[in-house]
């Protein structure tokens, strides 16, 4: 829980500080990549990291991790042009997607099937401190110390966490590991499918990117993006996810969905505000401060109340189609900014009742000795959902342009497509059954 709570901190300062960094270092252009960049690295990092856990164990992965975030943390602090803060970015994915993977191996092998709800609720709510004090603690320390200081006052927290889970991690992994045998057990292949995953979202958002300036090059590069990243993820996904096959293969697809539609939104919320309705860093937080607790409550509310999964998968994702319409509102003239934070908690609300009862299904639908591909599966599906969806969105931003009210039209634009995804969430539910 405290290395969750230490990635929570670092998930809710940086969507504040990023329109100071972007200033800088005279990035705006790279908003969404800064943020796909991340995502895209920890996707790749889930598929390694879950063939790593299934084949001998989740601590050293769990730990990889949590070194190489704080190295990113630190580096992110240091960089002193966009191209390094990006490789930071990287840097953080690479150990925040090994960590989160093996968290949930370590969950599904530690815990017994009905103490599981508790246990995801329980990482849930480890974003409640962060979600209360670390949008308005990082706005407030970019505002008067610098956005540096944001990173590097995460890394120190990281060596108690280490002192105390090294002990823990021996405890719990002296249990014998039992690799799959299926094609999504194959370190070779599924790193390969990786790389092709990552990379093909890689040329497929910078070839989105660069389109208005370079037509032909830009659609080549994006086709061959597309291509690379249908090979890996066919390869990677449970058999019929493409097709959403009912049971596993869509309870995974699920998750990409949830995720690309809040977080697309979530991201630029802050910059919404700061260039819009002129907030500053500390007020532009609060919104991002309401969904996390509005997450935190929902999923602790679905670990006390037991139904049907795909009737909970539905609830969640029509709070959030509903809050995204409502959060849309907030650039418009007339409209007060303000009105962001209640249509914020009741879309944090909808992703912890339904993404953490997606993560509860998707572990009982998965046999043990595939519990670590599932996993990845559900990550690569998390982070590409995000990734995708925040490259796209800041592809739009730039097309419109970065004055105020080309701001505000790109932020409904995308808002708008994000509703559509979270709508579709909600018709597809039934289907993870």
């Amino acid at each position: 829980m405290l290395v969750v709570t230490l990635i929570a901190f670092e998930g809710m300062s940086v969507g504040v500080v990023m329109p100071a960094i972007a200033g800088e270092l005279d990035a705006l252009d790279l908003y969404g990549l800064s943020f796909s960049a991340f995502l895209i690295a920890s996707l790749f990092m889930n598929v390694v990291a879950g063939l790593w856990s299934d084949r001998r164990g989740y601590p050293v992965p769990f730990l990889t991790g949590v070194v190489l975030f704080a190295a990113g943390m630190a580096l992110a602090g240091a960089a002193w042009s966009a191209e390094m803060f990006l490789v930071a970015r990287a840097v953080q994915g690479l150990g925040g997607g090994a960590a989160i993977v093996a968290l949930y191996v370590m969950i599904a092998r530690v815990y017994p099937v009905e103490v599981r709800p508790k246990a995801f609720a329980a990482l849930s709510a480890a974003w409640v401190v962060p979600a209360m004090v670390g949008p308005s603690v990082a706005g407030f320390v970019g505002d008067h110390l610098g956005w540096r200081y944001v990173f590097y006052g995460i890394v120190p927290l990281v060596v108690p966490a280490l002192v105390m889970l090294v002990p823990a991690l021996r405890m719990g992994s002296s249990g014998e590991t039992r690799p799959g045998t299926g094609p999504r057990s194959r370190p070779v292949a599924m790193t390969v499918a990786a790389t092709a995953t990552a990379g093909g979202a890689g040329l497929l958002l910078h070839g989105v990117d660069r389109l208005q300036a370079y037509a032909v090059a830009a659609s080549l590069e994006a086709a061959v993006g597309l291509a690379l990243l249908g090979y890996g993820l066919y390869k990677l996904l449970p058999p019929g996810a493409l097709r959403f096959r009912r049971g596993l293969p869509t309870t995974i697809l699920m998750r990409g969905f949830f995720s690309s539609a809040f977080f697309a939104v979530n991201t630029f919320i802050p910059l919404a505000l700061q260039s819009v309705k002129l907030f500053d860093a500390t007020q532009a937080g609060i919104a991002l401060t309401t969904g996390a607790l509005g997450w935190s409550a929902g999923s602790f509310l679905q670990s006390r109340r037991p139904g049907e999964a795909h009737k909970r998968i539905r609830l969640g994702a029509g709070c959030v189609t509903v809050s995204i319409l409502v959060c849309l509102l907030c650039v418009l003239p007339g409209v007060t900014g303000w009105i962001a934070v209640p249509a914020w908690i009741v879309a944090g609300f909808g992703m912890g009742f339904g993404i953490t009862t997606i993560s509860v299904t998707a572990m009982r639908q998965s046999p043990v000795n595939e519990q670590g591909a599932n996993s990845a599966a559900l990550s690569v599906s998390d982070q590409l959902g995000s990734a995708l969806s925040i490259g796209v969105g800041g592809a739009l931003m730039n097309v419109i342009g970065h004055a105020p009210a080309q701001i505000a039209t790109g932020f409904v634009v995308t808002s708008a497509l994000m509703a559509a995804v979270a709508l579709s969430a909600t018709v597809l539910a039934g289907r993870t059954r």
